[in-house]
């Protein structure tokens, strides 16, 4: 017999994907269940009388036994016309699916949620942000398209990133994403954390570094206390940076006053309050420990963007294919910005190479047109999987240290 299942958790290190036969379609500003005929309001809307009139809208546009509805967030100050066409919308999808599946012998792929980019548009963008900004004019009209549909007072808040220097470049990314790979983190009044993925779990030190207290008079109590509170906030942000699931264990300083131990729970609650993924934080314990818990659905940052080492046996990690594409195509856009060069031929190891020729054909012919170079590939097998050498001109003089980004 043949099942409907959707995939709600992706495989993960040697644990097998979740999936569930309780079909959701999630949408902007609701998540329609054809399985269910549950209406709920997001958690987050906190609200009693908002509540109240949201689950009346939602019964309202709900037609008899057609499924559940949950009314997200977002959707807090949206017309009853905006979400009643979003229902309907997904509907549609969902028959589509229907009609799918019938034509099909399992196990078959009937339909692909939405993509990151995709994703991140319809969960994230709101008038809560100034702009999204874009540097491909395909993704920017596929974009501008679907917030014309969904919320057109945004389509002004999108735009097209046309400058010659590359976007990451521009808003710093790159080294944002660079520092998410660091073990050691910083913390603005002194002190660092220290960050160490496990199997069974990711462990946090918490430690004063050099910091010892600002002003003549030091307190010790005080200055583990400051850089306790400090370290909070920066767990949380870098939980949600990395996107770190499962077990958490934080070791902060000791504190011997349990009115500074609970201090510092209530801001590591507070910030951990404000991520979208589901966390649980516990009590500081007698070591100083704080246990904690985050939702994870989904490889983190450092799983996503790198691979095992195939020379180190799985000990270290190395760039994927594809990471070590988007630093090429931003070196050589850095190069086509300086205006300094007119050709260049690109060393890549067989894998990367084998990337391009399977999966972005059409990669070299759109960064010709961006840099206006002559450019060329080259595999080499010496070089490593991550690493890649930029040679320009006819005498192929290395300008990989010029150009090259993290």
């Amino acid at each position: 017999q043949a099942l409907l299942v959707q995939v709600t958790k992706e495989a993960i290190s040697s644990k097998g994907p979740r999936i569930t036969a309780q079909i959701s379609l999630p949408g902007r500003f609701l998540v329609y269940m054809p399985y269910s005929d549950n209406v709920g309001v997001s958690r987050r809307i906190e609200d009693r009388v908002q509540r109240t009139k949201l689950r009346r809208m939602a019964k309202k546009i709900l037609p008899r036994d057609s499924g559940g509805i949950i009314i997200r967030t977002v959707s807090e100050e949206v017309t009853e016309k905006k979400i009643e066409h979003e229902f309907k919308h997904l509907r549609e999808s969902w028959n589509k699916v229907l009609a799918d599946s019938k034509s099909q012998e399992a196990p078959a792929l009937v339909h692909r949620g939405a993509q990151l980019i995709d994703g991140v548009i319809r969960d994230l963008f709101s008038d809560k942000f100034d702009a999204v900004r874009i540097d491909s004019k395909a993704i920017y009209n596929e974009v501008l398209e679907y917030v014309k549909n969904v919320d057109p007072e945004l389509s002004n808040r999108v735009h097209l990133h046309e400058g010659e220097e590359p976007l990451f470049d521009k808003y710093g990314v790159g080294e944002e994403i660079q520092r998410a790979f660091e073990r050691k983190v910083p913390l603005k009044l002194g002190g660092h954390i220290v960050i160490e993925p496990t199997e069974a779990l990711v462990s946090i030190d918490v430690n004063t570094g050099r910091f010892t207290g600002k002003g003549k008079k030091k307190d010790p109590a005080k200055t583990i206390l400051q850089t306790n509170l400090g370290a909070a906030q920066e767990i949380a942000k870098q939980l949600r940076l990395r996107d770190i699931g499962g077990i958490i264990v934080a070791d902060f300083i000791d504190m011997e006053s349990q009115a500074h131990r609970d201090q510092v729970l209530h801001e590591l609650k507070t910030h951990l309050g404000r991520d979208r993924a589901r966390t649980k934080a516990f009590e500081v314990s007698s070591l100083g420990l704080i246990e904690m818990t985050r939702q994870r659905v989904r490889p983190s940052l450092f799983n996503s963007l790198t691979s095992v080492c195939t020379s180190c046996r799985g000990v270290g990690r190395v760039y994927t294919p594809a990471t070590v594409l988007r630093q090429i195509e931003r070196s050589l856009r850095r190069a086509g910005s300086a205006k300094e060069e007119k050709r260049i031929v690109v060393r890549l190891h067989p894998e990367v190479a084998l990337r391009v020729i399977e999966e972005e054909p059409g990669l070299l012919k759109r960064l010709r047109s961006r840099t206006r170079m002559d450019l060329s590939l080259r595999d080499d097998p010496l070089i490593g999987l991550d690493e890649f050498r930029l040679l320009s001109g006819p005498s192929e003089i290395d300008v990989t240290g010029k150009y090259a980004v993290a």
